[in-house]
């Protein structure tokens, strides 16, 4: 008897392993042909970013409670690596940013940006830096190299993101810990960004080097609260996006010792629907204005340039998550400037923390939520 419902068990075991392999990929209509969205992982807590190892070997994916995940390309998730620094892990504090140094197949080095605490109430960004083991277990050696200072964030506005240039300096996106006029302030590091050398030292051209009163390490300032950071691949210049107020979510090109406005200038308001009390208007004398705005904030997150050959139709796209928008944003670009936009993924209802191209010319995306999703997008040809 056993014999003759074995093949009938194995049957309906097959069918449900289909059933639900094929509840794992959905398709929806874009613009440009169907968009395929396959669900790699699930049950990550709140997973912020990733970065691709070399020759396809997988990814790391940064979650905000304090860990650090190896996911292959096929969905297999690792075990938390050891080595990674406590966190702040309040408010939208915790482990936050994962980078590859661009020297990562000879130095192993990987770093991170996250929530620290300080000696008192208040925590401020950190960057430090670890050697992934040959075993891909832990993170060896794991130094900080740069800390936003003063601390002043009781569980907000940490910002961050990390991008290399083609020179191999780094450049940190940065909060302004939800304290608005500390992003005017050379002498605080909240609303910046700042460039240094892969180490954490001080170029010796950045723009305030040596001027009184200003910090050495600042690029750029009058951010509000940046998540989103990534090379332009055609033109090698940075581009950031941040978080407005009720409105006036923005994308920035940061050009050194230039004032991006925050909080003199901006497009939105007080979420208690008044004026931000600092400021004088949308536009301001000796500020820059933002590259492209939102009237009402998708609450942005995340940015990737899409430059792969898998799917022409992309190619020259910027694709950014929006958490409160609860969707993808792609943009159309016309060199530098952004010509049409699109959504796409609002069909799942999910928080989109980060967007990055894989080394298979793949979209994959982070979903945030205490059961994140890690999620690989194919545009299937018309």
């Amino acid at each position: 008897m056993l014999r003759t419902r074995m093949p009938a068990i194995l049957g309906l075991a097959a069918v449900l392993i289909s059933t639900l392999a094929a509840a794992q990929t959905r398709e929806f209509p874009s613009e440009q042909g169907t968009l395929q969205v396959k669900q790699l992982v699930a049950g990550l807590e709140h997973p912020w970013s990733m970065a691709f190892l070399p020759d396809r070997h997988g990814l790391l994916v940064s979650e905000r409670p304090g860990r650090l995940r190896l996911i292959s390309l096929q969905g297999e998730l690792s075990e938390p690596l050891a080595g990674v620094p406590a966190v702040y892990a309040r408010g939208q504090g915790g482990l936050l940013d994962v980078a590859l140094s661009p020297d990562f197949a000879r130095d192993r080095l990987v770093y991170l940006s996250y929530a620290e605490a300080g000696d008192g109430e208040y925590a401020g960004t950190a960057v430090g830096r670890g050697r992934l083991s040959p075993d891909q277990r832990k993170l060896q050696g794991f130094e900080v190299i740069f800390r936003q200072l003063p601390k002043l964030s009781s569980g907000l506005h940490f910002g961050s993101r990390l991008v290399f240039d083609r020179d191999g300096y780094l450049f940190i996106a940065l909060g302004e810990n939800n304290q608005r006029s500390t992003a005017q302030d050379l002498d605080k590091l909240q609303g910046k960004v700042v460039r240094l050398h892969p180490d954490g030292k001080v170029p010796h051209d950045n723009p305030f080097v040596g001027q009184p009163g200003a910090r050495a390490e600042i690029w750029s300032y009058g951010h509000r609260n940046q998540q989103g950071a990534a090379l332009n691949p055609w033109t090698g210049q940075l581009w950031t996006h941040e978080h407005g107020p009720r409105g006036g979510d923005e994308i920035n090109i940061p050009q050194a010792g230039k004032n991006y406005g925050w909080p003199l200038a901006t497009h939105g308001l007080n979420y208690s629907f008044l004026p931000i009390p600092e400021a004088r208007g949308k536009t301001v004398a000796g500020t820059e204005p933002p590259h492209y705005v939102w009237g009402k904030s998708p609450a942005i997150s995340g940015m990737a340039f899409y430059d792969g050959e898998r799917f022409p139709a992309w190619r020259g796209n910027l694709f950014i998550g929006a958490l409160a928008g609860q969707a993808l944003i792609r943009l159309e670009l016309r060199g530098d400037r952004v010509v049409h936009e699109e959504r796409l993924l609002e069909q799942l209802g999910a928080r989109i923390r980060d967007v990055r191209q894989g080394p298979d010319g793949y979209l994959y995306v982070l979903t945030d939520a205490g059961n994140g999703q890690l999620l690989r997008l194919a545009l299937l040809p018309q």
